[in-house]
């Protein structure tokens, strides 16, 4: 596996090394101890999580927070989302900053998003399948989110804001500012 460090503190891109041949492939998706080695980043993981979108679907930006806070290796089984996380950790030097990239179900490249970050994703193929293990269970009282198109923020989700479909509770989420002031 290669491991690339964003701009984004502690926000890394893996890439696994993939064997293909007439067959098929076979890859490699998490390998603890490498991922530790590389990384400099211990982490374990007790839930995993799949979602299949349509096109133009946006969930996010979620995040939890206090002891319920996670950390995320997000990669797409198949299809292709546009997947962006943003750096909410008052600390951090990449703190209010996003970082954006395309995920798909041909190279297999995957994010890891660590806690303290907002994560959403925008679907850009039908029946997109797109899958996650995350550090720390779900609880639903700790779950926030900032609502895609802050101003602040001024993520690129490359798609007409009419064209997007979104839940009822993510079309409502607060600003990013509304929950630092």
């Amino acid at each position: 596996m290669i491991v690339e460090q964003t701009q984004l503190e502690d926000c890394f891109i893996i890439s696994p090394k993939i064997f293909r041949d007439d067959r098929g492939y076979f890859f490699e998706s998490f390998n603890k101890e490498a991922f530790k080695t590389l990384t400099g980043t211990s982490v374990n993981f007790v839930q995993d999580n799949q979602s299949k979108s349509s096109k133009g679907v946006l969930r996010g930006l979620h995040f939890q927070t206090g002891p319920f806070e996670q950390a995320k290796l997000v990669t797409v089984i198949s299809g292709s989302v546009l997947d962006v996380c943003v750096d909410l950790r008052p600390a951090s030097h990449s703190f209010g900053n996003h970082f954006s990239m395309v995920l798909d179900g041909t190279d297999k490249k995957q994010l890891f998003i660590p806690r303290g970050f907002a994560h959403g994703f925008l679907v850009l193929e039908d029946d997109t399948v797109f899958s996650y293990k995350c550090d720390n269970y779900y609880n639903k009282d700790s779950e926030r989110g900032i609502i895609y198109n802050d101003k602040k923020l001024n993520i690129d989700w490359r798609n007409k804001t009419e064209d997007l479909i979104l839940s009822e509770k993510d079309s409502k989420l607060p600003t990013f500012e509304s929950l630092f002031v």
